[in-house]
């Protein structure tokens, strides 16, 4: 039994033997908590915040909205520090304390390394920060879902985008040598012969490296029409571009999720201009389309939030909407019909959080945009419709 069920138990007694109403007692003890494994120190720590802060947005609106179903909702947590056992310490620590049901994870290795409790306990269904296509898999990863494209799709947003603005474009693949920055690599050669795309130079290099000028004249042999990042943050993007520009190269420089926040790269200065990438999400500015939750978000935050606050915030959306449908169909909350719920959203508005109707089919939402970096504006800017790759 756990320490919560312990608790409520307690209550109840308490309250029978001071003559107190115990549906009193368990209206205050009816709460869905999600639990978290988030990075607040280390390396990601700058996503971990955001995510945290996306996450509590969504909940204290739904709770300010009068709960689901007479619940409310609340985030438990704890630092990781972006390490996997200490990821896995955090989790075993929250669900011996708390009734979880619902959870988010930190890392790619954290999602794979609790995938076999998820399976054994059957209790729950897990989201996270990582977008890894291997997590696309809903037998190997029955419990496991994607707040929006993997990282093949992601690829496959862009090279749609390419097909259609530059048909038969050559293509650049640069990517870190990580797990992360492999992953998409085969997915998007196949993806790219499809759309008769050439990919003409594949470019490996450590995360975060600084010296690239042999790498760039590669490029500048190459010439292809696109280069597109995977693995990376900032580094060695920005020196990539240019040292490129330098060389009178016309080579347009595209990148994944990761490092699509316009704040980093308005730092960066000119050679940023022009910029582009995939984002699942609208950015914290658009005023592009209808999006009233977005607005929402904007009365909340009055100051620029990320791209990891928008992952939060769909995470926590996507979770409390799975815990509503069990709900409404008066189920356990058990993993398996918690991802069953999650499957059966269909042309789901987010208000306006994502531009099309979304649907959850497998692990994740296959939905992206092409955004280009203005740096006049320090802002990106769309330069696509949205894209559906289901």
């Amino acid at each position: 039994m756990n320490t919560t069920r312990r608790m409520t138990m307690g209550l109840l007694a308490g309250a029978a033997s001071l003559g107190l109403g115990i549906g009193a007692v368990q209206a205050q003890d009816k709460e869905i908590v999600i639990g978290g494994s988030l990075p607040m120190t280390g390396v990601f720590a700058f996503a971990g915040l955001a995510v945290e802060k996306g996450m509590q947005d969504y909940i204290s609106m739904v709770n300010e909205a009068g709960g689901i179903d007479g619940y409310t909702v609340r985030l438990a947590y704890e630092d990781t520090g972006y390490k996997v056992d200490q990821s896995v310490a955090v989790f075993n620590k929250l669900t011996s304390q708390e009734d979880i049901h619902l959870y988010y994870g930190d890392s790619t290795g954290f999602a794979k390394t609790i995938a076999p409790e998820l399976a054994r306990s059957g209790d729950m269904i897990m989201g996270g920060a990582s977008f890894a296509s291997e997590l696309n898999d809903p037998e190997a990863y029955p419990y496991t879902f994607i707040p929006g494209p993997d990282y093949s799709e992601m690829l496959d947003i862009l090279l749609e985008y390419i097909a259609q603005e530059t048909p038969g474009a050559s293509i650049a693949l640069i990517n870190s040598d990580t797990e992360f920055g492999r992953d998409p690599i085969k997915p998007a050669k196949a993806k790219a012969e499809e759309l008769g795309l050439d990919v003409v130079l594949e470019i490996i290099t450590p995360p975060g490296a600084v010296d690239v000028s042999t790498e760039v004249l590669k490029l500048r042999r190459a010439r292809p029409d696109y280069a597109i990042f995977h693995g990376y943050v900032l580094a060695p993007q920005p020196e990539f571009i240019s040292q490129a520009k330098e060389l009178g190269l016309d080579t347009k420089f595209m990148g994944t999720f990761w490092s699509m926040d316009s704040s980093l790269w308005a730092g960066v200065g000119e050679a940023a201009d022009g910029y582009m990438g995939v984002m699942p999400y609208r950015y914290y500015y658009d005023e592009d389309g209808d999006a009233p939750m977005l607005a929402k978000i904007r009365e909340m935050q009055p100051e620029y939030v990320s791209t990891g606050y928008m992952q939060g915030f769909l995470s926590a959306m996507l979770m409390v909407e799975s815990a509503k449908r069990v709900l409404d169909a008066g189920e356990e909350m058990t993993g398996a019909n918690l991802k069953a719920a999650l499957n059966s959203i269909e042309d789901f508005d987010t208000g306006g959080i994502m531009g099309l109707p979304i649907s959850v089919p497998g692990n994740s939402v296959p939905v992206g945009r092409v955004y280009q970096f203005s740096a006049s504006e320090g802002k990106m800017l769309p330069v696509s419709d949205w894209i559906s790759v289901e």
